[in-house]
């Protein structure tokens, strides 16, 4: 295993043990779920929006190490960002998982999640909270 593999391992792991922006968020002002019928994972993410600023988000539901690594993951990598902002992160982080497109540097620690592409019975735990996302946003 390489020294970057090692650290995508320890990333993912970390956040699935840990995952940040857990919980509910009472004063959320768009929310939306989903579920991934194939494997039994669920989410639910709440966002506060203050104009178009994603000013926090939160995450809760149970799923498998992937889907809520991912998620708490995605809730880091959006929170302050611009609606669109939000929408364009997600777009590039669906083409690398799902489409299997060379990963994009401003993904960040979303880079730990790159391998999925080559698990098509993961894809769905990956991009399960993304789709909750996008449909919050909407």
């Amino acid at each position: 295993m390489s020294v970057l593999d090692e650290l995508y391992r320890e990333i993912l792991l970390d956040h699935y043990q840990s995952p940040r922006n857990f919980g509910v968020l009472p004063q959320a002002t768009r929310q939306a779920g989903g579920m991934n019928p194939s494997c039994g994972d669920q989410v639910e993410v709440m966002v506060l929006l203050e104009g178009d600023t994603i000013a926090d988000i939160r995450f809760q539901g149970q799923g498998c190490a992937i889907s809520t690594a991912s998620a708490s993951l995605m809730t880091e990598a959006v929170k302050g960002k611009k609606v669109a902002e939000a929408l364009e992160l997600s777009r590039k982080f669906q083409a690398m998982v799902v489409e299997g497109a060379p990963p994009d540097p401003t993904l960040g620690d979303l880079l730990a999640l790159q391998g999925v592409a080559k698990l098509p019975a993961r894809v769905k735990c990956a991009t399960l909270a993304w789709h909750a996302l996008e449909e919050a946003l909407r």
